[in-house]
């Protein structure tokens, strides 16, 4: 189905507003609730599941240092409106529709990290293993940052986010207000996502692979999901219209499976000023910037010289593109408002500092695998060092330990993978001989170490890791302990079976931090 392109304004999202305030701090109630919405002029509106019946949902806005709370409250019918599979994760034992939020990128206790079994249905009627409260509070004490929510559930993440769930989140900070960057409507969200849709509107998302064996369970996983339609803050491809002045674009990356190759067809560039975890320490100037899903890219784009003109956010598909591929554009950005002012903002060249923690001392170093496997049903399997979700726990590091990460990647494709609790730091990728590893588990390397590109020299919380790479991350597990997970955020692999359970132990608490 074509749907023409640029004829819808890009939506902003909603800052959501507080309840009231106690001494815990703001508390904020969030509905999770069906409903529908128009994604393009042409299309009849789509039935979404939405946090505050929006898609995506409400923006929240906090400051360092001040916590909040909320209720996420889940209003969502007993039935799916996506195909769950029942074959996976014991969901054939568990209610159809259940629901858990994670504020992704945030340094939470357990209790309010938005563990995949810490799920619950309508009401709270039915809760999970590891339900423990029904309100989550969020204590904002790391660096300025754009964050974003979205739904955990075991075993049906893929379609609960699918269906809409997801939603931005930006601590803010003195720091980052002191360097003078474009703000107030000059600062805006992008919510890139990818969809197919059905004739009618409704969300297509396929109930098998696309060369299904005979016996294989209906609906079943399918091992990735791309959509054919690039959706912006919840629009099939918008337009955008602005001065010819410069713009802050927090960017993040939504899609299930879907990898973007971001580039302006004005060959002008991105001033890529932060990334997950904020600021980069310096800025730097980008071409074309790669955003995995689940990573966030913060960019100041310069339209002061293009006055009058039209600029596509293009998305490079490579060399071996289908010309019927459509995905190849992303939003367009009409310069045609007038100036409304001098523009006074800058684009600092030197950002922030960040701390390296190459320098602590190292508790332990584990080399872990992203491997794949198949199934009873010859489904692929992919799995974090050969180990599924119910096997026990094998990531146990100490509350204030620092440890080194290898991510040996030994599938056919890049995983992002992100790890709750802590922002790390990438040391390096370095390639090695697949094939050879094949034959007998050797790594033979094919070149030296190669350092993180210049924009990811920040603080992560996702990173890509690589087929035939070895990636290594640095990281201090603070400031809790307790029950966090580690995963791919390909959904779709996340779902079945590529997520482990993390614990962090605190050694002077004998319950472990539960």
């Amino acid at each position: 189905m074509k749907l023409k392109k640029f004829v819808d304004r890009l939506p902003i999202m909603n800052t959501l507003k507080s309840e009231r305030k106690n001494k815990k701090g703001a508390y904020y109630e969030v509905q999770m609730e069906e409903f529908t919405q128009k994604l393009h002029r042409d299309l009849r509106p789509t039935r979404l599941w939405g946090y505050n019946r929006q898609f995506p949902g409400p923006t929240i806005e906090v400051n360092k240092g001040e916590p909040i709370q909320v209720k996420w409250i889940n209003n969502l019918p007993r039935r799916h409106i996506l195909p769950v599979d029942k074959s996976i994760h014991e969901v054939a034992h568990h209610p159809e529709v259940r629901t858990v939020t994670h504020l992704h990128g945030s340094e939470t206790k357990p209790e309010s990290d938005g563990y995949p079994e810490a799920w619950y249905t309508r009401n709270f009627k039915e809760v999970g293993p590891f339900f423990k409260r029904e309100i989550y509070e969020y204590p904002n004490r790391q660096r300025a940052a754009t964050l974003w929510y979205h739904d955990h559930a075991m075993g049906i993440t893929r379609l609960n986010m699918y269906a809409g769930l997801a939603g931005m989140y930006i601590i803010r900070d003195e720091q980052e207000k002191r360097l003078n960057l474009p703000k107030g409507k000059y600062e805006v969200p992008l919510v890139i996502q990818d969809r197919t849709f059905n004739k009618d509107g409704s969300l297509f998302y396929p109930r098998q692979p696309d060369d299904p064996a005979s016996d294989l369970p209906n609906p079943s996983i399918s091992p990735f999901f791309i959509g054919d339609k690039i959706l912006v803050n919840g629009k099939v491809w918008p337009y955008f219209e602005v001065e010819p002045r410069k713009y802050r674009f927090r960017i993040l990356n939504a899609s299930n499976t879907r990898a973007y190759q971001l580039t302006l067809d004005s060959n002008q560039p991105f001033y890529q000023i932060g990334s997950d975890g904020g600021l980069l320490q310096r800025t730097v100037k980008m071409e074309k910037i790669a955003i995995e899903p689940a990573e966030r890219v913060d960019v100041i784009i310069d339209f002061s010289k293009h006055s009058g003109k039209t600029i596509t956010l293009k998305n490079d598909l490579g060399p071996n593109a289908s010309p019927e591929d459509e995905t190849d554009e992303v939003m367009q950005f009409d310069v045609n408002l007038p100036l409304s002012g001098t523009d006074h903002s800058n684009i600092p060249q030197k950002v922030s500092h960040i701390p390296s923690l190459r320098h602590n001392k190292i508790n332990a170093i584990r080399n872990l695998k992203l491997a794949g496997s198949t199934d009873e049903y010859g489904r692929p399997l992919l799995l974090l060092d050969n180990k599924k979700w119910m096997d026990p726990v094998t990531e146990n590091p100490h509350l204030g330990a620092t440890e080194i990460w290898a991510l040996t990647n030994i599938t056919g494709f890049t995983h992002p993978i992100h790890i709750h609790l802590i922002q790390f730091q990438i040391l390096d990728r370095r390639p090695f001989d697949l094939d050879s590893y094949n034959k007998d588990g050797r790594i033979v390397y094919t070149g030296s170490a190669i350092a993180p590109e210049p924009n990811e020299r920040g603080w992560k919380d996702t990173v890509a890791a690589p087929s035939a790479q070895i990636t290594r991350l640095i990281m201090k597990f603070v400031p809790y302990a307790g029950d966090y997970v580690w995963h791919c955020h390909i959904l779709e692999h996340e779902d079945y079976d590529m997520m482990r359970p993390l614990r962090v132990i605190d050694p002077k608490r004998l319950d472990h931090g539960k």
